[in-house]
């Protein structure tokens, strides 16, 4: 009788040992969980910023995005970088023609509106933890 008792428990431990090795606990601490959901926010604010553009501004945008990504691939404006035997896509120079046709990207505006935010915390004599 006690042999089965023992087997029950021995069951319940290794099933709860099984549940909890599959959930999420141990994200929470090597912060596999923080950075997910941080991923996620942005994803979100992305979306949300591109879906809030009106039909003109899309349409702008896809004309840009198409103008600027012919001149960032040309052949003589690719960059060389370590790791890659073939220079690749020039991204700083695409992101940079995008803002200056004024339809920068997600990540840009959200740079400029730090730098806003920065400036103005600076003008109070407040300091900016980023």
């Amino acid at each position: 009788m006690q042999i089965r008792i023992t087997k029950i428990h021995f069951l319940i431990v290794v099933g709860i040992g099984l549940y909890l090795s599959g959930c999420s606990a141990p994200d929470l601490y090597n912060g596999v969980y923080a950075e997910r959901e941080a991923i996620k926010k942005y994803l979100k604010d992305e979306g949300d910023y591109y879906n809030a553009e009106s039909p003109q501004m899309k349409e702008l945008r896809k004309q840009n995005q198409s103008y600027c990504i012919d001149l960032a691939s040309k052949p003589k404006n690719r960059i060389k970088m370590r790791g890659y035997d073939k220079p690749v896509f020039n991204e700083p120079m695409f992101v940079l023609c995008m803002k200056k046709r004024g339809t920068p990207t997600y990540a840009t505006y959200s740079a400029m509106q730090q730098e806003k935010l920065g400036s103005e915390f600076k003008t109070k004599g407040k300091k900016l933890i980023m």
